[in-house]
């Protein structure tokens, strides 16, 4: 699949289906195969661009100070060099960061927003829990790793531990299948998500938005419900009831169910090509 030159760093994408655009960005550590379970109901209706971010997967690692603008100025690049005028925009964690910074700063690319797992400005709580995945990544010196021990432990409930263990070697096992990203491109990463601050900006976001969380999420809880409702002017929440971080796996068939539903409210207005 192609790779465009954007922002001054080149951007690998994966495109599957037809119709309108829906840009799919990936969460910290993740490529843009971190929507497996999902391209495959939205591409029935929508075309899948899925991006890997600056850092991440195939795009370029450049040396610097990451953060959730600078992420989305990359997407609003890349959204040009592929002749997409405008599309759905959908996010998980760190995904949902940048999602809502390009909503702010280009309003006009953005049909509608999607915020899964989100926060429009990290606590203390958020920061110390990604201080602790930092420490474990330099120790460790491995991100799979790292991912597997450490952030393994907040995006799933116990009990899909305790129930699911061959489900739970499964995501490992897909983990240890994508390509490596190098620690010190995890840290650039990481100090994005702990310095995003977008709660001013939140009110410069005109997308019809969905926001959405596990009701046992600790790390962006429904601490967050609140201000980010208050502070998008047309925007609907959804507590996924038996999930933590990352209802994107632990319960596939209602987050697609959920999520395909808020698109498909929203058809977009205006002509957009996707090259």
């Amino acid at each position: 699949m192609p790779t465009v030159r954007a922002n001054d760093i080149n951007v690998y994408y994966e495109q599957q289906g037809s119709g309108e655009p829906l840009i799919l960005i990936p969460y910290l550590a993740a490529d843009q195969a971190c929507y497996a379970f999902q391209v495959g109901d939205y591409a029935k209706h929508f075309t899948c661009i899925s991006v890997d971010l600056r850092g991440a997967g195939q795009s370029d690692k450049p040396d610097g100070h990451y953060s959730t603008e600078l992420f989305a100025d990359d997407l609003a690049a890349f959204m040009h060099a592929i002749g997409v005028e405008s599309a759905h925009v959908m996010g998980v964690s760190l995904g949902a960061a940048v999602g809502m910074q390009l909503a702010a700063k280009h309003p006009e690319k953005v049909r509608t927003l999607s915020l899964h797992s989100a926060w429009p400005k990290s606590d203390p709580f958020l920061i110390g829990v990604v201080e602790s995945w930092r420490t474990m990544a330099r120790s460790l010196e491995s991100i799979p790793e790292t991912i597997i021990q450490g952030i393994f432990l907040y995006c799933y409930t116990p009990e899909l531990y305790a129930s699911k263990p061959e489900y739970i070697k499964s995501l490992a096992d897909f983990v240890n299948s994508r390509p490596v990203q190098p620690v010190d491109a995890f840290m650039r990463a990481s100090t994005a998500v702990i310095e995003h601050d977008a709660l001013g900006a939140l009110g410069r976001i005109t997308a019809p938005t969905q926001i959405t969380f596990g009701r046992f999420d600790t790390v962006t809880s429904t601490r967050f419900a609140d201000p980010l409702r208050k502070g998008i002017k047309h925007s609907e929440v959804h507590v996924f009831e038996d999930c933590a971080h990352a209802a994107i796996y632990e319960n596939v068939k209602d987050f697609n169910e959920v999520t395909l539903a808020f698109l498909q409210k929203h058809p977009s207005r205006q002509k957009t090509s996707v090259s």
